[in-house]
C-alpha cells in the first residue's frame, strides 16, 4: 500500500480528519506529525460525531495504531479529557492502540496564559490565535525550554527541569504582563493530576515506526491547519507556529526514512478561513450567511464563524505546489447545490495587474479577486456515490477546478458521513 499523508490545501478547517477517517481502513499506522489542540478534526461515523484535537483521526478503527510525534506539541490535560470522551462513547484508548513520543515535547499550564496575554496585548492587531497556548509552546520548544514527554519516567530530573524552568517564565509572566507567578505546587498538581494519567501512552514511539516502516507496514501521516498556515510558506505572520506541509512529516514522526508515495491534499468546494489575516475572496453580509449556515462552518475548537467565499484557484493551486500534493479530496461539494451559478475565484489583480501567482504576504493585503461562475446544478447530491450520477454542471464545476489547480481530483466528499464521497 505505501504510505499517504493527508494534508490541507489552504487555511485549514478542509475536512482532513474526515479523509483520515475513511482512507485508515487502508493503513496500519496513524501519525499526527504537527501541531497542537489549537485546531479540530471532525469525524462522523457509526459511533457518532467527534470533534478530536489531539488524537490522531484514526483511533475509530480497529487494529490501527495511532501516534502522536514529536513533532506535535502534546496537552496532557486536554489529551487526557478528549481520551476519556472517546472512550465514553464505546472506543478504548489502551497503550496499544495510542502512542506518545517520549520526544514530544509537553504543553505547559502558563503557555494558554501567555497565549492569551499576549493577544490582549496585541488588542487590534491580535493573529487571531485560538488560545491553546501553540505559539509560546513552539517558541520555548526552539528555545530549547520545554519538557519532552520522557522525562516522565526520570521524577527527579523532572522536578529540577521543571524549577529551573519556572524561575525563568516567571520572568516573563511578572515582569512584561504583570500576572500571577506559577508555584511548584502549581506545577506538581500539573503532574499528578495530567501527566501521570497520559504516562502510560508515552513510548519510543520512533524506533517503532522506523521498524514498521522497514517491515513494509503502511503508515498514513495525518496533518493539522493547511498549506497557508505552515509557518515558513503561510500568511505571514497570521500561521499557526509549526509546518504544516507533507514535508514535514518524517521528521515530526521521528522516521526519517519513510518514503511518503502518496500525498491527499483536502480542500473545500467553496473557502472558508478561521482566525485573523488576508483572505482575498471573502464574502460578508448575507451573501456570507447563507454560505456558513448551508456548510455549518463554525470552528470545531472554537465555535467561531468562519470567514467564507468562493473557492480560491490562486490560493489552492499555490497550496497544492507547497504540499507536492498527487491527489485531491474535494469536500462539502454538496453545500454548492443551493447555487443558481457557482462563483470561483480564478485569478488575483495585484496593483492593476492580473496575476495567477499566489502574493508574498505583505502583497497580500492588496490583492482582489476575480471571480468567474460555472453554471449550478440545484438538486441535492449528499446520496449520489459514483461520477456518472453526478448532475453534469457538478461534473464540470469540478473538472474545471482539476484542470486550473493542476492535480487530479480523486475524491469527491458530498457528506459529512463516512461514506458520502465519490472516488473517481
Amino acid at each position: 500500500m505505501g504510505n499517504c499523508a493527508i494534508v490541507g490545501i489552504n487555511w485549514g478547517d478542509e475536512g482532513k480528519g474526515r479523509m483520515v477517517d475513511l482512507l485508515t481502513q487502508d493503513y496500519d499506522i496513524v501519525v499526527r506529525f504537527q501541531g497542537g489542540g489549537n485546531a479540530g478534526h471532525t469525524v462522523i461515523n457509526d459511533l457518532g460525531k467527534f470533534a478530536l484535537h489531539l488524537l490522531p483521526s484514526g483511533i475509530f478503527r480497529e487494529g490501527v495504531v495511532n501516534v502522536l510525534g514529536n513533532g506535535v506539541a502534546v496537552d496532557p490535560e486536554n489529551l487526557w479529557a478528549e481520551i476519556q470522551q472517546v472512550e465514553a462513547n464505546g472506543v478504548p484508548v489502551t497503550p496499544e492502540k495510542l502512542m506518545i513520543s517520549d520526544r514530544a515535547s509537553l504543553l505547559l499550564p502558563w503557555h494558554r496564559d501567555l497565549d492569551a496575554l499576549e493577544e490582549a496585548r496585541l488588542s487590534d492587531k491580535k493573529y487571531g490565535s485560538t488560545k491553546q497556548g501553540i505559539a509560546p509552546f513552539y517558541s520555548d520548544k526552539y528555545q530549547k525550554k520545554t519538557v519532552l514527554a520522557g522525562e516522565l519516567f526520570y521524577p527527579e530530573h523532572l522536578r529540577a527541569h521543571l524549577a529551573d524552568l519556572l524561575e525563568w517564565k516567571n520572568l516573563t509572566l511578572t515582569g512584561v504582563y504583570g500576572a500571577k507567578p506559577y508555584t511548584m505546587e502549581d506545577l506538581e498538581k500539573w503532574i499528578e493530576e495530567s501527566c501521570e494519567k497520559i504516562k502510560p501512552y508515552v513510548c519510543d514511539s520512533g524506533a517503532f515506526l522506523r521498524k514498521a516502516n522497514k517491515e513494509g507496514k503502511s503508515i498514513l501521516f495525518e496533518a493539522q491547519l493547511g498549506a497557508l498556515r505552515d509557518l515558513d510558506f503561510g500568511i505571514h505572520p497570521y500561521t499557526t507556529s509549526s509546518n504544516t506541509t507533507a514535508a514535514f512529516a518524517a521528521v515530526g514522526s521521528g522516521v526519517a526514512g519513510a518514503k511518503i508515495d502518496k500525498i491527499v491534499g483536502v480542500a473545500k468546494a467553496y473557502s472558508t478561513c478561521v482566525g485573523e489575516g488576508p483572505f482575498t475572496c471573502e464574502w460578508f453580509g448575507e451573501e456570507a450567511e447563507a454560505l456558513r449556515e448551508a456548510g455549518g462552518e463554525y470552528g470545531a475548537k472554537t465555535g467561531r464563524p468562519r470567514r467564507v467565499g468562493p473557492l480560491d484557484i490562486v490560493a489552492t493551486k499555490y497550496g497544492v505546489e507547497m504540499q507536492a500534493a498527487t491527489d485531491i479530496a474535494l469536500t462539502k461539494m454538496d453545500v454548492l447545490s443551493y447555487m443558481d451559478q457557482i462563483p470561483v475565484c480564478t485569478h488575483y489583480i495585484v496593483d492593476g495587474v492580473q496575476t495567477d501567482d499566489f502574493p508574498f504576504p505583505a502583497a497580500l493585503e492588496k490583492a482582489e479577486p476575480v471571480i468567474e461562475y460555472l453554471e449550478g446544478w440545484k438538486t441535492d447530491i449528499s446520496g449520489i456515490r459514483t461520477w456518472e450520477e453526478l448532475p453534469e454542471a457538478a461534473r464540470k464545476y469540478v473538472e474545471f477546478v482539476e484542470d486550473r489547480i493542476g492535480c487530479h481530483i480523486t475524491y469527491v466528499s458530498v457528506g459529512a458521513e463516512r461514506d458520502a464521497y465519490i472516488k473517481r
